[in-house]
């Protein structure tokens, strides 16, 4: 008796410990269950950077001016008296830049181009955040020039020169970060 009982009672342990493992299936199920279907959360992801992008492209009109790097980045900026600092309004690259100079085009926003600056905005300042403080003397380059522009279209007198070689610090330079 007491040889079938120690053969027995492992076995039983063993065999409740079996029915409480959950097959590959059950985990799968558990872990949809606990942190939600990831087909589900991909399009409820997809469908608010769409979103964005729709909000985004809605704001260019409103843009004093449209950063670009020749045609990889656009980064469409707004300021206004009044603002702390001058606020991005769109971001992109690629064809979402292309979108953006397109939009920016059909509603007379001008546009410079400052390589360094629209990759350093495009990379540290997020849709409707004020630009950080390191970048203030560089766009304050780019927003005379616009405003120099617009006194131009209504005055008349010399072209105003796009700026040059706007300096931006090489802390934010993303080339700089990289290596």
């Amino acid at each position: 008796m007491l040889l079938i009982v120690a053969v027995d009672v492992p076995f039983q342990i063993w065999q409740h410990h079996d029915k409480l493992k959950m097959s590959r299936q059950e985990v799968k199920q558990e872990g949809k269950e606990l942190e939600g279907n990831p087909e589900v959360k991909n399009r409820i992801r997809q469908l608010q950077r769409q979103a964005a992008r729709k909000r985004m492209m809605a704001a260019v009109p409103a843009a004093d001016v449209i950063v670009t790097n020749p045609s990889h980045y656009a980064v469409a900026l707004a300021y206004q008296s009044g603002m702390g600092a001058p606020k991005l309004l769109a971001k992109g690259m690629g064809e979402l830049a292309l979108k953006i100079r397109e939009v920016g085009a059909e509603n007379g926003v001008p546009m410079v181009e400052a390589a360094p600056l629209a990759r350093a905005l495009y990379r540290h300042v997020d849709f409707d955040q004020e630009i950080p403080a390191a970048l203030y003397a560089a766009v304050a380059e780019v927003l005379a020039y616009v405003y120099q522009l617009h006194s131009w279209r209504a005055e008349g007198g010399s072209y105003p020169l796009p700026p040059r070689d706007i300096s931006v610090p090489v802390e934010l330079v993303p080339e700089a970060l990289n290596g």
